[in-house]
């Protein structure tokens, strides 16, 4: 078994569609997933009942927050991550090294490390395609060695997994 990153922002559908198509395939699939929330998905999942679907499909606890010093490390060192779904927010603030929450800086430590696959999958109003920042960002994290993936909607979010060696 191998061990996967699987980090998750505040995106629509992620309460009924991240344990369904992403966190219990990827386990079917035979990864250990390490799954890190950003402190607003793990908001929306407790608010609506399904962070319990979520621990499920994991062995490992969910965590959201940074740990004290002296606690020991929660999760693994994945030399895998896929961050789906990723907000517009999440995708500027990576490319640009912003680390303010756990989920951030989970994978901002690994960027551009090498060994390291990250796939970002992410969801985007249609209209934010052209905001003239959006491109660079993207283009940032591909010079990284990033897979970018969009999350259409009608499409399932497994497709992200497809991207994973």
């Amino acid at each position: 078994m191998t061990d996967l990153g699987l980090v998750a922002g505040s995106c629509g559908g992620l309460d009924v569609r991240f344990a369904a198509e992403l966190a219990r395939p990827a386990a079917a699939r035979g990864w250990r997933t390490a799954i890190t929330l950003t402190p607003t998905a793990m908001r929306w999942l407790e608010s609506t009942g399904a962070l319990a679907e979520v621990e499920s499909a994991t062995d490992l606890p969910v965590r959201s927050a940074s740990r004290l010093p002296g606690e020991p490390r929660p999760h693994p060192d994945p030399s895998v991550f896929l961050f789906a779904p990723a907000s517009a927010n999440s995708v500027a603030k990576l490319a640009l090294g912003i680390a303010d929450n756990q989920a951030l800086t989970v994978l901002g430590d690994v960027l551009g490390a090498p060994g390291i696959t990250i796939v970002v999958a992410y969801q985007i109003q249609d209209t934010r395609v052209h905001h003239p920042a959006w491109r660079r960002h993207l283009g940032t994290l591909a010079e990284a060695g990033v897979t970018l993936h969009r999350l259409d909607a009608g499409r399932p979010w497994t497709e992200a997994l497809d991207l994973l060696p």
